[in-house]
């Protein structure tokens, strides 16, 4: 008789966006009548730019030529792409990565997902507290976080770093000795962001028990104070404790193209085994590429056109955040986040549960975000919102919270 993998029997309840989902739709089909604005889901709303269409156009073109014709990829990517992220997004910043140290893939969010793979079964995890779902349930399936305490929401060999109010959303070093170390600066969802010292600290942690530290920088771009980095590898010793991970969803808003890489320092080894080469193995056998025209236009993003013209989109979503963060705090609500970041970690008013508060937004002021709880136990009673809706609707949306 077939058996399924009873590791995804143990996930409790859907994938958070996709119950939030099911919960909008529900809503506005009783509802038609009604506007809901949507700041939930971290999906960018302006258009590619004119140089990244452009080098689609291109490279559609050339698909359509014979002698220009491209099939698959090459297993990490295309040269020409990998040879620019090396130049501007490391080298430029002094770090010694080199571009067959990256790996071109469909998204930061399958990668971070599938880099457990190429690590044992029965290796601890640490994860900030509230947290990217992803670092988990992916775990979960594989079978290395023990049994789920449905009154905790915790599982029992899963190491939790609580990102509080009091911490200032900032995770401490843990007290029980992790294998696998989740980072995600700046914060999904809090917003917050590490400075180089306090960073450094971890890498140096990492390096002293023999850690690996899978630091996701999805939101880099966001960056707007000096002492955050923008890379793991800015710090000392990184490249031989530290995987990161990149996405041009938000930098470049390439939600709906699909492009990301992962970067993997060759001399980055656990028990002797080079973790580059286990990595090259398992993106050879089960991925075949990004799109030859996605990759020419993520290249694009790298151009002076491309760079001076997703600068003005980044100031956008800047300008939400701005916008939703100084709003809400006029409005005597508690939050944090949107200075280095596209998100907005607020309090729930009163004694209100994230859900709750999820619900009363909803049908009150036609409003959707994210609830806290469902990125982890600390992250009740507190709730997300992005700014990746448009200045209209940012504001609308803000003014009707505002009113309630």
């Amino acid at each position: 008789m077939v058996q399924v993998n009873e590791n995804y029997l143990k996930l409790p309840g859907s994938y958070l966006f996709s119950t939030i989902g099911k919960k909008v739709s529900a809503y506005s089909a009783a509802h038609p009548d009604r506007k809901v604005i949507r700041l939930g889901i971290g999906d960018v709303t302006l258009p590619l730019v004119p140089a990244v269409i452009e080098a689609l156009h291109s490279a559609v073109d050339e698909m359509g030529r014979a002698e220009s014709f491209r099939g698959y990829a090459p297993d990490l990517g295309y040269e020409f792409l990998r040879e620019i992220i090396a130049r501007q997004d490391y080298q430029a910043r002094g770090c010694g990565i080199s571009a067959d140290e990256i790996f071109i893939s469909d998204g930061a969010k399958c990668d971070t997902g599938n880099i457990q793979e190429i690590f044992g079964p029965n290796i601890r995890i640490a994860v900030c507290d509230p947290v990217y779902p992803v670092y988990v349930d992916s775990n979960v399936m594989a079978g290395r976080t023990g049994s789920y305490d449905r009154e905790s929401e915790t599982w029992s060999n899963v190491i939790y770093m609580p990102c509080t109010e009091e911490n200032q959303f900032m995770p401490g070093l843990p007290k029980e000795t992790p294998d696998l170390i989740y980072l995600c600066f700046p914060n999904n969802p809090t917003g917050a962001a590490v400075t180089k010292p306090k960073l450094q600290e971890w890498v140096d942690y990492a390096m002293k028990i023999g850690a690996v530290i899978l630091y996701d920088a999805a939101y880099e771009a966001y960056i707007q104070e000096d002492d955050v980095p923008h890379s793991i590898y800015e710090c000392r010793g990184a490249r031989s404790c530290a995987i990161e991970f990149r996405s041009f969803s938000k930098n470049a808003g390439f939600t709906g193209l699909r492009l990301g890489f992962t970067v993997v320092p060759k001399e980055l080894k656990c028990g002797g085994v080079a973790l580059h080469a286990l990595w090259a193995r398992r993106h050879g056998t089960k991925y075949n590429g990004a799109p030859y025209i996605v990759q020419r236009a993520g290249e694009a993003v790298y151009s002076p056109a491309g760079k001076a013209q997703l600068q003005e989109q980044i100031a956008y979503y800047r300008k939400n955040a701005a916008y939703i963060f100084n709003g809400l705090k006029e409005a005597g609500y508690t939050v944090s986040g949107g200075v280095n970041s596209p998100y907005i970690w607020m309090k729930t008013p009163g004694r209100m549960t994230s859900w709750e508060f999820f619900d009363y937004l909803l049908e009150k002021g036609n409003v959707v975000g994210t609830p806290g709880s469902g990125f982890g136990p600390s992250g009740e009673r507190y709730f997300r919102l992005t700014a990746f809706g448009s200045y209209e609707n940012t504001v609308e949306a803000v003014d009707r919270i505002k009113a309630l």
